[in-house]
Order: structure tokens, then C-alpha cells, then sequence
């Protein structure tokens, strides 16, 4: 009988769960909120033994409560059980989304230096050097936080969504709008590459986030483009912590 996992990200815009059948994702659930009720609907249909919770929210406190009826729970923090070291300044203030992405990268790319290139509601660049230390990156705005902005913050532009099928050269509102926030986005991302790879050598880059793949496309450099990375960060580490092995 294999071993149900639930791995749960939740984000400023969208809260998920990866369902791991021992180490292979079988399904990804979007919640439609993170209330007591919708979990529960979602232990009884999968019936996990182990879960960890990743947030960057405010939680409800009863989530919590029904995850440590469960064999084996890793709310994921700085004050978890690590597979790397981050010697940084203030480790209380890594968001846990980063945490998992280090651990992917220490997992799937043990023995390089990774950069791990996090497409959400911000651009996030994590640093994990060949030897399992998180050293930090940094944060830009992230391609919905561009489009809103330039509606909130001028008086005629529109909010546009996301289409990734734009010229060069703009030739209407839309068009212009398209090129400036995903092109410019790619060329910051190639830009930020770049800085590192004068830096570093057994360079390894991981690019991950919903539109990883489509913005893989418009990227120079060769990376390795995951949608799903964060879950295996979250796995592999849930696996880390489960003391119920040793």
C-alpha cells in the first residue's frame, strides 16, 4: 500500500496540495479555501499519513490542530529540520516557500551552486552554494504585481492578462504592456544569471513557478524548468523530518 504525503503551499494568491504517492506527485489539488472543512473533505478522500504546510499567510489555527492528528506533520519554518544551513543574518525571516526551494535544489543538484528562480506573486533568486548553504538572493515584483501596478499607479493604462504570444515591438496598449512586463522579466532574470555565473562555476540554474514554462522560452541561458519544484522541496524534506524512519 504506498504512502500518501500531503504537501501543502499556500500563497499570497493561490493555496495548494500536492498529493505524493511515496515519492511520485499524484495529483494537485487548488483549494478553494484553507478553512477546517475543505481540509478534512481532503483527508478523508486521500487519507494521508504525513503532511508539511508551507505558508506565507496568516493560517486558520484549526488547519494546524488537524494536521497533527496525522502520524507524521512538519509545519515548515527556519527552526526545521534543514537538509542545508543558512547562515544569513536573520534566518526568521526566510519565507518557508524559499525553504522548499533550497531543499529541492540540495536534493535534486546535491555538490553545485544553484540558483532557484521562484515565479509567484514575486520573483524570489535563492542561493544555495556546493556546500548546502543558503546564502540568501533576492525579491523583485513578480508579473501579476507589474500588470497591476501600472493600472493602480497611471491613469489610462488597462490591466491587461497574461499572453505570452507578443512581439518585440508593441503596436497598441496591449501589446506594449506585454513586451515591457514579460519581456523585461526575462531579461532581468537573464541579467541576474549572468551576475552569478561571472561569480560561480558548477553553476546550476532551477527555474520554477506556474509560469515557469512559458517563461523558459524567452530565457538565453539553459536552466532547468520545474512547475512543480516547491512540492518536491516540500517532500523532501517532510522526509527529512519524519523521525518515524530512524
Amino acid at each position: 500500500m504506498p504512502s500518501v504525503t500531503f504537501c501543502f503551499d499556500f500563497g499570497n494568491t493561490r493555496r495548494k496540495c500536492a498529493v505524493f504517492e511515496n515519492d511520485v506527485i499524484n495529483e494537485v489539488v487548488t483549494l478553494t479555501d484553507n478553512g477546517k472543512e475543505t481540509l478534512q473533505q481532503l483527508i478523508n478522500k486521500f487519507h494521508p499519513q504525513k503532511a508539511i504546510l508551507s505558508s506565507v499567510i496568516d493560517d486558520d489555527p484549526e488547519i494546524e490542530k488537524v494536521l497533527k492528528t496525522l502520524p507524521v506533520f512538519t509545519k515548515l519554518s527556519y527552526l526545521t529540520k534543514l537538509p542545508f544551513t543558512a547562515p544569513v543574518t536573520k534566518p526568521e525571516t526566510i519565507g518557508a516557500d524559499r525553504l522548499a526551494l533550497a531543499a529541492a535544489a540540495v536534493h535534486f543538484y546535491p555538490g553545485k551552486n544553484n540558483l532557484v528562480i521562484g515565479l509567484g506573486s514575486c520573483i524570489t533568486y535563492n542561493f544555495i552554494n556546493k556546500f548546502n548553504q543558503f546564502l540568501g538572493g533576492s525579491i523583485s515584483p513578480g508579473m501579476e504585481m507589474r500588470f497591476k501596478s501600472l493600472q493602480a499607479f497611471t491613469a489610462r493604462l488597462p490591466l491587461i492578462q497574461a499572453d505570452f504570444n507578443f512581439p518585440l515591438i508593441g503596436f497598441d496598449t496591449k501589446t506594449n504592456i506585454l513586451s515591457g512586463v514579460i519581456l523585461g522579466m526575462a531579461k532581468e532574470i537573464d541579467g541576474i544569471i549572468a551576475a552569478y555565473q561571472e561569480r560561480y562555476s558548477n553553476f546550476n540554474v532551477l527555474l520554477t513557478g506556474g509560469d515557469a514554462m512559458n517563461f523558459a522560452r524567452h530565457l538565453k541561458n539553459q536552466i532547468f524548468a520545474d512547475p512543480e519544484l516547491i512540492f518536491k522541496g516540500l517532500y523532501a524534506i517532510s522526509e527529512y523530518n519524519d523521525d518515524t524512519k530512524t
